[in-house]
């Protein structure tokens, strides 16, 4: 065996590779009111991690579950780990880094889960994934579908961004937009892969979400000379990206090869603040979600459990911002640094700004810090509305440059 699984909340370990989805005890308390309890850990056993330590250089393919046959199929990163030289003056901090998950090829970070996913289905003999997404998820497993023969058939929230339904639509998935909420669209994949079978992607209710979002980590363990940072700027909604940042630390940390965690900030908008409130006051109820920053607007984080906890475990902390901070961080990005995100993206640098102060107090202006830019702002060009515009033309004249003032 190559992995097992354990309960995130009564600790129970299921001896099998067979597709498990949540704890069959656990998972009967959930009512829909709090936060979902029995979702499940993969646990790499010991001779897996042995052999990653025994390396000169790993990849994320040490690490996976489930590894890949065929990495060029649908290459996952290396993605830029970019240091943005004015912002490192704007902040303070001269060892800032941002993470271009953006850069990946449907232009977000959930192609790492998509992958796993993928990979997943092959090794199980499944041709269909089904899931729930506001867009991303859903462009990136449609995208990775298409490039390994996958049907996907997807549930997405009629009011999502356009730009991103488009992707999935592009890539062929099967698309059904839900007359609700992304809670909505995902209790309706979960029980369409109940009644018409394919392995169900939603986001930590399958477990190897998080084990291909902890790919991450593994690339910059290696991109910033085998150590880990100090703390990393995490946009959080479901609390899944965070939990995968965490659990590819973690499995480092048991492999041998670093010997602490880098504190986990989780950064929400105010309007979409489940999981702060957890980590801050152990309350885990849902709430209204109304943020503009779609891609982490969530009433009932399907992660939220695990998430609070792997925060914590960091010594990390909340931040919370407003929508009107993360939309002006989305313009700092570009002007300062020519990255252009959207607006959950951008969330967690509105969060290292206003948190700046407070982190150089803990860990010192000299703290390594990373923020992961996790989304591309060409899939939500709306947000950008009211807030830039393209200038009038001019005359086809040489006499019309004497009014430039530029």
């Amino acid at each position: 065996m190559r992995f097992h699984y354990r309960c995130s909340d009564c600790g129970r370990e299921f001896m099998t590779e067979s597709l498990m989805y949540q704890c069959p005890e656990c998972s009967k308390e959930n009512d829909g009111s709090h936060f979902p309890k029995g979702n499940l850990i993969v646990e790499l056993e010991e001779d897996v991690l042995r052999k990653a330590k025994e390396k000169e250089h790993v990849t994320p393919d040490d690490f996976y579950p489930y590894p890949s046959e065929d990495k060029e199929a649908y290459p996952i990163g290396i993605t830029p780990l970019m240091k943005p030289r004015r912002l490192q003056k704007r902040t303070g901090l001269e060892h800032l880094s941002l993470k271009l998950d953006s850069q990946l090829i449907s232009g977000s970070f959930k192609d790492r889960a998509s992958y796993e996913v993928a990979l997943q289905a092959k090794a199980l003999g499944e041709n269909k994934i089904v899931l729930a997404s506001t867009g991303n998820a859903g462009a990136a497993a449609s995208a990775v579908g298409a490039a390994m023969g996958l049907e996907v058939i997807l549930f997405v929230p009629a009011s999502a961004p356009i730009n991103k339904l488009m992707q999935s639509v592009l890539y062929g998935a099967h698309v059904v937009p839900v007359k609700g909420s992304y809670d909505d669209a995902f209790a309706l994949s979960i029980e369409y892969s109940k009644m018409h079978g394919g392995i169900n992607r939603n986001t930590a209710y399958n477990p190897m979400t998080i084990e291909g979002k902890k790919s991450i980590s593994i690339e910059l363990f290696e991109q910033m000379g085998r150590k880990a940072p100090d703390a990393i700027y995490v946009p959080v909604g479901d609390g899944c990206i965070i939990a995968g940042v965490a659990k590819g630390w973690m499995d480092l940390k048991k492999a041998g090869l670093v010997s602490k965690l880098p504190k986990l900030i989780a950064c929400q908008s105010e309007k979409s603040d489940a999981i702060s409130r957890a980590i801050e006051n152990d309350d885990y109820r849902a709430v209204s979600a109304t943020t503009r920053a779609d891609s982490i607007s969530v009433d009932l984080p399907a992660n939220g459990r695990m998430a609070a906890s792997y925060v914590k475990e960091s010594g990390g902390w909340a931040v919370k911002v407003s929508d009107e901070e993360i939309l002006d961080s989305q313009l700092t990005l570009t002007r300062y640094a020519g990255v252009l995100a959207e607006p959950a993206a951008a969330c967690a640098y509105a969060a290292l700004e206003k948190d700046k102060e407070h982190l150089k107090a803990e860990l010192g202006q000299d703290a390594e810090v990373v923020v992961l830019i996790t989304g591309s702002g060409f899939k939500d060009m709306k947000a950008f509305d009211g807030r830039a515009t393209i200038p009038e033309a001019i005359e086809n004249s040489v006499e019309a440059l004497k009014n430039l003032s530029f």
